[in-house]
């Protein structure tokens, strides 16, 4: 195994006026062929299907549902293992870990049908029982997708929080809500923790495609459990540490110490390929006009064949000037990044005034939104704004608020706020 399987490349202005202390850099990690990588027990995968069989999913949701996992099923690699657990105000193991077999899919296919729906609302349960089944294969890639229609009964908060504290770092998870009646906040709250995402799918019809899709996305991934470490000099600290692509996802607060000054931040898998941004913002002790210093040191861990291995490294800089032109220049994928963060954020903060009925503050943030997303050239983003607001012009960020606005469409909105678009390549 080399490192040239993974690439890291760190952007920065190194260049600091004197007495500054936070030193911010971009860390883009590559993965261009970890299929080399995989020959340890990590190839064996597990998939587990998680799906609400609550009272609220009768009718043509439980039906796409099923059928959904019909396909999804049948779709399974042989060398794959996978399960089936539905919930309501418990779990229920449908299909226990099995090898996806043409006898266990089909065996898996019939117990499908068979599926009702009822009763309430308790995801912990659901979750607790998907981690035991992935407990059965530790050194798998493992890999669930959970799909909802509801919100979760507030009597399970305080039971979900454990059942993720205890799932965190075993199995990743990918969640779906369908229709409007979910919340978008809870299953953030999951997937954000299990290194997922979550989308909405706002009619049943939608349900296979995107289960085949999330499929398709856990069957790439050839390495598993990938930490990025941070090594910072004594005397600094780290203010966050962040995934700025695709999405936003704010890891400074599932650091794990590794030694003094040393500290782990969960990547999960990875798969051939694919590239990551991360956003390091670090505090350290301020130098003279003319010092230099190693402000932290980020590198790339797995275990490979029961051996701690780094595979990957990359150096974050500190120099002190007093060269003014040289020390206001902002790395332009620090800018941008730090943009997409409060685009995502303004895009939340409107929102929730409008729900509220704070129309002035709804109508200030969601146009401060629309501005961001047209100076980063996130479409994405000003396609969703614009079915929530009149835009009168982008550039300035001038909006008016829409009078009727469908409820998925708001929804959707809130859901891929934290979805962020790169500096196109012809321009770095």
């Amino acid at each position: 195994m080399t490192t040239s399987q993974f690439k890291a490349e760190v952007f920065q202005n190194q260049f600091l006026p004197q007495g500054t202390r936070d030193v911010h850099a971009i860390m883009t990690i590559t993965s261009e062929d970890v299929v080399g990588m995989a020959a340890t027990p990590n190839r064996d995968r597990v998939f587990g299907i998680i799906c609400d069989v609550s009272g609220s999913m009768q009718g043509e949701k439980i039906v796409a549902a099923k059928q959904a996992m019909v396909k999804l099923i049948r779709l399974i690699p042989e060398d794959t293992h996978f399960f089936i657990v539905t919930g309501d105000h418990s779990a229920k193991v449908v299909v226990p870990v099995v090898p996806a077999t043409s006898q266990n899919k089909e065996r898996a296919i019939n117990l499908i049908r068979a599926i009702d729906a009822n009763g309430t609302t308790a995801i912990s349960t659901w979750l607790m029982e998907a981690l035991a089944q992935f407990k059965k294969m530790p050194d798998a890639i493992r890999q669930a997708l959970l799909l909802t229609d509801g919100q979760n009964d507030k009597s399970d908060d305080r039971a979900l929080l454990a059942a993720l504290e205890r799932s965190e770092g075993i199995f990743q998870c990918d969640c779906r809500g369908v229709g409007t009646n979910w919340k978008v906040a809870q299953l953030q709250q999951i997937s954000n923790r299990l290194l997922g995402t979550t989308d909405i799918i706002p009619d049943a019809s939608g349900i296979e495609a995107d289960f085949q899709a999330i499929l398709g996305k856990a069957m790439s991934k050839n390495i598993s459990d990938v930490n990025l470490r941070l090594w910072t000099p004594q005397g600094a600290r780290t203010i966050f540490c962040k995934q700025v692509s695709p999405d936003i996802v704010d890891l400074s607060n599932r650091a794990k110490p590794v030694k003094p000054q040393v500290v782990d931040y969960p990547t999960g898998s990875w798969g051939k390929d694919e590239s990551r941004d991360y956003h390091f913002c670090i505090e350290v002790q301020p130098g003279n006009v003319g010092d230099e210093m190693l402000a932290g040191r980020a590198s790339l861990m797995c275990t490979l064949n029961g051996v701690e291995t780094k595979i990957t490294e990359a150096k974050i800089l500190a120099i002190w000037t007093d060269d003014e032109a040289k020390s206001t220049k902002i790395d332009r994928r620090v800018a941008h990044y730090t943009g997409q963060a409060e685009l995502a954020q303004s895009i939340q903060e409107g929102l929730e005034a409008q729900a509220q009925g704070n129309l002035d503050v709804a109508t200030a943030k969601l146009g401060k939104a629309v501005q961001l997303a047209h100076e980063s050239g996130n479409e994405a983003t000003a396609k969703l704004l614009r079915k929530v607001v009149d835009v009168e012009d982008a550039v300035t960020g001038t909006v008016r608020l829409k009078r009727a606005v469908a409820k998925e469409d708001a929804m959707a909105l809130e859901t891929r706020s934290t979805k962020t678009t790169r500096i196109p390549k012809a321009g770095q």
